[in-house]
């Protein structure tokens, strides 16, 4: 992957970002986070790769600018993740990245949630997923939320985006290649595959999506 800034570096910002607003002992946590950014930044590597987005990727190789927005929230949502499994408990490193991530990015994407290996975002701000099972090549916008009702959380297949405004809630079954609009809220409501979604569960508008997927 092509690096705008050394591991180095991307360690040194991610630790005096950490520093500067919540705590961060070199002495302790230097070791985990090293580890989780290398963890991290494979990870992301097989995420950008895909990515239509010239932004992300040049001819098959990923490239990471952490100071695009978008692709720091996600290398973030990965370091989170790493390190929750690296660092021996009770520690709290996971969770002040996550912070960490919410408090620059807008995004709320807690490092518990399992989002699949491959998905994108587009300024994200706003947004909110929440523990749903995520397909591939999952795409959401600004103002998203995916969250539960009664303790029942969505599943989500492969190639679903999510407009800006879209809301996935509850007991859904959301089938492959289905687009949500702009301020669609699904609720306690499956949709079948190669579908276009509009308004609000129940009187929901499904129509059929012939549209080739962008991936």
């Amino acid at each position: 992957m092509k690096l705008d800034l050394t591991e180095e570096s991307l360690l040194e910002l991610v630790a005096k970002q950490l520093s500067n607003l919540f705590i961060y002992s070199a002495e302790t946590e230097e070791s985990i986070l090293r580890q989780a950014l290398s963890q991290a930044l494979a990870d992301s590597e097989v995420c950008f790769i895909p990515n239509p987005n010239k932004y992300y990727s040049d001819n098959g190789t990923a490239r990471f600018n952490p100071f695009h927005s978008g692709q720091y929230c996600v290398f973030l949502y990965y370091l989170s993740r790493a390190a929750g499994k690296i660092a021996p408990a009770p520690s709290s490193l996971a969770d002040r990245i996550y912070f960490l991530n919410k408090a620059l990015n807008g995004c709320d994407l807690f490092h518990q949630i399992e989002l699949p290996a491959i998905f994108r975002l587009d300024h994200p701000v706003g947004t909110v997923m929440g523990r749903a099972k995520y397909g591939n090549f999952f795409s959401f916008s600004q103002n998203c939320t995916v969250g539960n009702n009664n303790g029942i959380y969505p599943v989500i297949g492969e190639r679903v985006t999510m407009c800006s405004g879209a809301k996935i809630i509850g007991k859904c079954h959301i089938g492959n290649n289905v687009i949500l609009g702009a301020n669609t809220c699904v609720k306690d409501t499956d949709v079948p595959d190669n579908s276009l979604v509009f308004g609000s569960s129940p009187q929901l508008i499904i129509k059929p999506n012939t549209r080739t997927p962008p991936w």
